[in-house]
């Protein structure tokens, strides 16, 4: 177990799933002591409707969220370099998050979360798949820095 980071930013491909729930679900567990933020290497899918649903039922509320990528954040002067920890939640995320960090000091971790969008047919199925997303990413956070401390 690690002592929380004092930012920690969680990347995956769209920020409309994996990123935002792993960005809800920490402030949530650790409080306000790290700065959390979310990006994704493409903005162009709005928060996804059952990562909202799979987050509520865990009381993290998660629909006024809106994605960005990481070139945006740049644009907003959310410079990568002052974040003490990257978190990449899928391949590609995690390639341009070491892409972009190679000139800091910077630790890029990367965390194989599953990808629930398009699984399943019924809206029972779907929220499934999502449910499992949001249960890998709690295993990795306690893993990481231990039991909820809110």
């Amino acid at each position: 177990m690690k002592p929380l980071p004092q930012s920690v930013l969680f990347c995956c491909d769209h920020n409309s799933v994996r990123s935002p729930m792993a960005e809800g679900l920490m402030k949530k567990f650790y409080g306000t002591g790290t700065y959390v933020q979310s990006a994704g290497v493409h903005n162009d899918l709005e928060i996804d409707g059952f990562c909202i649903a799979a987050c509520h039922e865990v009381g993290v509320e998660l629909s006024r969220h809106r994605s960005r990528s990481f070139d945006e954040m740049q644009e907003w002067g959310d410079d990568l370099s002052s974040f003490d920890l990257v978190v990449a939640l899928s391949p590609a995320s995690q390639r341009r998050a070491l892409e972009l960090t190679r000139v800091f000091h910077l630790d890029v971790d990367y965390w194989p979360i599953m990808d629930p969008t398009g699984l399943g047919e019924t809206r029972e199925e779907k929220l499934h798949h999502y449910r499992q997303t949001r249960d890998q990413i709690i295993g990795h956070l306690k893993d990481r820095w231990g039991e909820p401390t809110e």
